[in-house]
Formats: structure tokens, C-alpha cells, sequence
């Protein structure tokens, strides 16, 4: 999941980063509107973290330019403006939640987990396909064992682990090597060329054989069919 967050607290911003990195997003950060609006026109985002008292523009000019555009991009408003009017305002506006400054990091954990379910293929915390469940509040992998039913865990890197749920969300669609890259680094971080296929060829490793098909010169996609 890429995440674009809109703040101009360096301090706060690099500690949010930090968190949400942890919990397996992909942060992209900035700290001022135009800066924002940029970005939501030359990447795809999965989704915004926005603060209103930017430096250059209001936060709600920016959400009101991405309605505008019929982006349906869900936005979390993380503010200090913690009156009723503001609330309703950014609400009327197009924000899919409202957070005020100060907050609970598990608060917005937890509020960007419902709106991550709300785009995924599942509604709860697990992403069941044949015979591979993922648990995305854990962040862990099981197989069912064909023979004895039984389940067991696989571990895999962080890396690894994304790249299968980017995959297992997007079931039925095949993602290009371009698209999984960007749910898995941040502006500015080193890709390796061949770094998607490394991933892909672990997994295929310890996940059910053809789990994972390779479609020929346009990327990944899982098998439903079993």
C-alpha cells in the first residue's frame, strides 16, 4: 500500500514515516501543497495522509482539486483544526476520515487498515486464496497442506511478504513489475533491476506450484483458480 503524506512537520513526519514503514506501507512524504499536488498527478498513490495547515496551500484546497477530478484517492485529514466545523467541513470536502492533532499512532494504524481492507479483495483482516491466508494484521503467511489439511507458516522477508500481499489484493489482475516495485520502495530508494523477480522466485519456492503466474512481457498475477 503507497501512501502519500502531505506535512510539513519534519519531526512528526519522519516519526509517522518510520511507523508506517514498520507496519509494511510504502511512505512518500512532502511538505508543502504544490509538492502535493504534483505528486498526485505524476504517481500513483493508494492512498493520502493530509494535513491542512500547509505552508503554501490549504490542505483543503488540495483535497477539493483531487474531487474535483473525480479521484476517488482515499485521503485521512491529520490536523490541529479539531473543531466541529472543521471536521464537517473537511468531511463536506471529500475526506474519507479525520484525525486532530494530538493522536494515538494505533488510532491511524487502525483507521488506515479499514480503509486498506475497503480496497483490498477481503473484508476482514485475512486474504484467503486456495490454499495460501494472509494475515495482514500480523503480517504472516500460511500454507494448507493438500495431504493432511493441516496449516502451517511461512516466513518470509518483509519484502517478500509484500510484494505476495500486493499480489494476493490484487487477485485476478496482473501487476507489472513497475507496479509492484511501487508498493514496495520509496522516492529515492535503490531498485535493483531484477529485484521483483527475485522476490517472486522465493515465493514460488514455499507457496503452492503455478500460485503465482508469470504472464509473458506484462507482469504477475495470482492463480484463483487453484
Amino acid at each position: 500500500m503507497r501512501i502519500l503524506l502531505v506535512e510539513d512537520d519534519i519531526p512528526l513526519a519522519t516519526a509517522l514515516q518510520k511507523s508506517l514503514q514498520t507496519e509494511g506501507f510504502v511512505v512518500n512524504h512532502v511538505n508543502q501543497g504544490k509538492l502535493a499536488l504534483n505528486a498526485l498527478t505524476t504517481a500513483d498513490q493508494d492512498m493520502m495522509i493530509l494535513d491542512l495547515g500547509l505552508p503554501d496551500i490549504d490542505g483543503l484546497e488540495i483535497l477539493k482539486n483531487l474531487r474535483d477530478k473525480k479521484s476517488a484517492l482515499p485521503v485521512i485529514i491529520l490536523t490541529a483544526r479539531d473543531s466541529i466545523e472543521s471536521k464537517v467541513k473537511g468531511l463536506d470536502y471529500g475526506a474519507d476520515d479525520y484525525l486532530s492533532k494530538p493522536f494515538e499512532i494505533k488510532e491511524l494504524m487502525a483507521r488506515l487498515r479499514v480503509i486498506e481492507r475497503r480496497l483490498g479483495t477481503a473484508n476482514s483482516a485475512f486474504v484467503c486464496i486456495n490454499n495460501v491466508k494472509l494475515d495482514t494484521h500480523a503480517h504472516k503467511v500460511f500454507v494448507c497442506d493438500q495431504v493432511t489439511g493441516k496449516e502451517h507458516e511461512i516466513t518470509f522477508s518483509k519484502k517478500e511478504y509484500m510484494v505476495l500481499k500486493a499480489l494476493m489484493e490484487n487477485a485476478g489482475r496482473i501487476l507489472s513489475r513497475e507496479k509492484i516495485e511501487s508498493k514496495l520502495y520509496h522516492w529515492g530508494e535503490e531498485v535493483l533491476s531484477n529485484a521483483v523477480e527475485v522476490h517472486i522466485h522465493k515465493l514460488r519456492k514455499y507457496l503452492p506450484e503455478k500460485f503465482i503466474k508469470n504472464v509473458r512481457g506484462v507482469g504477475y498475477i495470482i492463480n484463483t483458480k487453484g
